[in-house]
């Protein structure tokens, strides 16, 4: 399962070394161009796509992994609430024993480093201005609005919904190594597994 897999990049790629994929998103534009590039791989049964919101996400635990990495759908809502929201869902679909990986931007990477960003400590979110275009190129200014957490919250969070987690390490966006948790990388990888 892939959780919030935008225009499908992971779940191409997972279908590509043989797994079977679902992937979700909210965005319909990011299911269409998904479910194009996995016709145009050859990978149409194989990898799957549905327009879902990972927040009331209710699918049956029939999945032996879920993946919800570059902030697909996981710290991008505007209440923690929402957050763990996408994280019980992503359990429930889960067979026991299910494992997964799931990014996070690290708090103390953004109160460190992150310039051009506010950050309200209170809510554990960053907000800055940034530029997105349509399916025309049009630019347009929007705000950004991020959750950060700390592996002591990640761990929490996870508990809090029937997830263990095994491990977290600092990463790179898009460079996933198992550096030991710190403070000089952006993001968090959390990996683990239903109870």
């Amino acid at each position: 399962l892939d959780v919030g897999c935008g225009p499908g990049r992971h779940a191409v790629e997972l279908g590509r070394r043989g797994h079977r994929v679902h992937g979700i998103d909210i965005s319909g534009t990011f299911i269409d161009l998904a479910t194009a590039s996995a016709l145009s791989e050859g990978l149409a049964g194989r990898v799957t796509f549905e327009r879902l919101d990972a927040r009331t996400m209710d699918l049956p635990p029939v999945f032996d992994a879920a993946v919800c990495l570059c902030h697909g759908a996981f710290g991008l809502m505007d209440h923690l609430s929402h957050d763990l929201e996408v994280l019980a869902g992503l359990a429930s679909a889960l067979k026991p024993g299910g494992r997964f990986a799931l990014s996070a931007f690290s708090a103390y990477f953004v109160v460190k480093y992150h310039s051009g960003a506010e950050f309200d400590a209170d809510r554990g979110v960053a907000s800055e201005m940034t530029e997105i275009r349509d399916a025309a190129g049009v630019a347009k200014e929007a705000q950004l609005r991020t959750g950060c957490f700390t592996p002591r919250e990640l761990r929490l969070m996870c508990r809090q919904v029937g997830l263990s987690v095994d491990s977290i390490f600092s990463v790179e966006p898009g460079a996933y190594g198992r550096a030991p948790a710190g403070v000089e990388s952006p993001e968090f990888l959390v990996l683990g597994h239903r109870w």
